[in-house]
């Protein structure tokens, strides 16, 4: 396999571009008039498309390509390699499932057999392999001997196994670690004839760590294949990704540029030309605060909300729900941790809601295509600054406009800076002073019921940790975070008992502990909780007592054989002790001896009381 040739053909194509993967535009009403889009057809291009292929994209409301999709299609189905590199927004899915719709029909070995494998494609999370597979199905079904599958974790591989042994499988689709997995464990599935591999969102995929796994599934390939590279930056290592997987690739760059208003693009080709991009200053004691009156202001819209950790997910998503001035907006946790059904069930419910607020962690930032998002609010600055682009990719897409935010520290201010010479630009938003404190309402909830209390606990502490490894560092300093504030802003009860609290300069300053309350008697609302809570107080009151009496034993038993006790002891201190026991013998001796001079006690006695008879 010959890697990437510097003399190889190059596209670029600069137009105004948002991403639009297939699906999720799915069904715009007015796609004629979009401005991301070309002039070009999809039934102009060459070679030309399937009659099936064409009749579904009109069912979807698609007559005009991205520039993308103009570009792609027509290189991959003439059989090229591409090195793919677009935007945030681009359309990018459409751009490699319609050519692979189109190989695997016109592939000698089609129609295959049920375990004759003639596509993969590989994606990095979970939600983009579903939303992929989702928007492949309408396509696929133009081929009514290929059998799709969706492999992914969150379910038993066993299960994968039994549905590919009963139904067959033509084309896989999923993340690298459970098609790694599958390839190993099935020998009935047959890779001879496969015409064509997919790396969706390469870059993360490597960030991710799953080079091994990507190399692994790569080996059990025939060269003789077409390669598909997608990515929305170019790193070192997708460049060393494409030389080892693909041969002669025909690289394709699409730039987003405004044409409407060219003296204030963006210089940074990733970021959509709609896109409103803005920053927000405050104190960490007021972020809490500032985010209420941002979904307050913003209820009707559709808003994605950022936070760093899971934790944090977990916390907010509870305590926001329960603030009474949100009680009207729909409010979705969703993160990494979450069990696959629950993630999504949540994310198929945002998906098709016309407003409300996804509260998650950057493992909805890549590649997942929401349509109708309004509002990208990153609470929490991301700790690898090239996640700030993928985050804010998620509105402003298929050139429509959208709004992002980011909340900064005071201390944080040359994060717009170095933004900026990445070429993002930001606005400055100021802090509304009409914002309610909600500090007292949280520390109220945490009052009234522990799960309150013991999430915003993790959350706080699980940030704390993730903020000291910020790949940023310079900018985001952990010296320099004031822990006090930042607690507040959590609206703990106390400050947790944590190193990085007790070792921080700043640990105490800003914070009000709460007066009067026992920590140790705020109980679970939920009763089963509770009572299991009382069962684990009880249980550790039983263990430490046992403890407590078994150290009393030992006590007792060193007391009575001092000279086990002494063999614990270092040589200095058995010689300290002797030297003590002589001492005080000596003196013993010296009174008994005084004693037989008067005449209070024999001889004899002497000799006894001393030892001397023992010689």
């Amino acid at each position: 396999m010959t890697g990437l040739v510097t003399g190889s053909v190059t596209s670029k194509l600069k137009a105004g571009v948002s991403e639009g993967e297939a699906a999720a535009a799915a069904m715009d009403s007015s796609p004629n008039t979009n401005k991301a889009l070309t002039e070009t057809r999809f039934s102009d291009l060459e070679p030309p498309l399937s009659k099936d292929i064409i009749e579904a994209l009109d069912r979807s409301g698609f007559e005009f390509c991205t520039p993308v999709q103009a570009a792609t299609i027509p290189l991959l189905c003439r059989h090229k390699d591409v090195a793919v590199d677009a935007a945030t927004g681009s359309g990018k899915t459409l751009a490699f499932l319609l050519p692979l719709v189109e190989i695997l029909c016109r592939s000698t070995s089609y129609p295959p057999k049920p375990h004759q494998v003639m596509g993969v494609i590989i994606s990095p999370t979970r939600e983009l392999s579903t939303q992929i597979y989702n928007v492949a199905q309408p396509f696929v079904s133009a081929l009514p001997n290929v059998n799709s599958v969706l492999l992914v974790g969150g379910r038993e591989v066993k299960a994968d196994m039994k549905t590919i042994e009963e139904e067959g499988g033509n084309l896989l689709i999923g993340t690298p670690g459970r098609l790694s997995d599958i390839m190993e464990r099935m020998e009935i599935l047959d890779f001879r004839s496969l015409e064509i591999l997919i790396l969706d969102e390469a870059d993360r995929l490597l960030e991710m760590g799953f080079q091994k796994q990507v190399n692994s599934i790569i080996s059990r390939l025939p060269k003789q294949r077409r390669t598909g590279l997608f990515s929305a930056t170019q790193t070192e290592g997708v460049e060393e990704l494409a030389k080892a997987g693909l041969r002669n690739p025909v690289r394709v760059e699409v730039r987003a540029e405004s044409k409407s208003e060219p003296s204030q693009q963006l210089t940074n080709s990733k970021i959509p030309s709609g896109l409103h991009l803005e920053y927000l200053e405050c104190e960490a004691d007021k972020k809490s605060s500032q985010l209420v009156d941002l979904l307050i202001e913003n209820a009707n819209k559709k808003i994605i909300v950022y936070f760093m950790t899971c934790a944090s997910v977990d916390y907010w998503g509870l305590v926001l729900s329960k603030i009474p001035a949100l009680k009207s907006i729909s409010l979705i946790p969703i993160h990494g941790d979450m069990k696959q059904n629950v993630r999504d069930k949540a994310l198929a419910w945002f998906t098709e809601a016309s407003s409300g607020v996804l509260l998650c962690t950057d493992v909805a930032a890549r590649g997942l295509d929401i349509p109708g998002i309004d509002y990208v609010v990153q609470y929490d600055p991301p700790q690898d600054p090239n996640m700030f682009n993928h985050r804010v990719g998620r509105t402003a897409r298929l050139g429509r406009q959208g709004r992002a935010i980011v909340f900064l520290l005071p201390k944080e201010e040359d994060y717009v800076e170095f933004m900026r010479r990445r070429g993002v630009s930001c606005q400055e938003r100021k802090c509304s002073e009409e914002a309610s404190d909600v500090i007292p309402i949280i520390r109220s909830l945490a009052m009234k019921d522990r799960a309150v209390l013991e999430k915003g606990l993790k959350a706080f502490v699980s940030f704390v940790r993730a903020y000291k490894e910020h790949h940023c560092s310079y900018i985001f300093r952990w010296k320099g975070l004031e822990i006090g504030k930042l607690a507040m802003g959590y609206g703990l009860l106390y400050l947790p008992s944590m190193s990085e609290v007790k070792q921080h300069r700043l640990s105490g300053e800003g914070f009000t502990p709460v007066e009067g309350v026992k920590f140790e008697d705020i109980k679970f609302k939920d009763k089963s909780r509770e009572k299991q809570r009382k069962q684990n107080l009880l249980a550790r009151k039983e263990k430490r007592q046992g403890e407590k009496r078994e150290r009393g034993k030992k006590n007792s038993k060193k007391a009575a054989d001092p000279s086990a006790a002494s063999r614990k002891l270092t040589g200095k201190q058995r010689q300290t002790i002797q030297t003590a026991e002589d001492e005080e013998e000596m003196d013993r001796d010296y009174r008994f001896l005084k004693k037989q001079k008067k005449g209070l006690i024999t001889e004899d006695e002497f000799a006894r009381l001393t030892g001397a008879d023992d010689f």
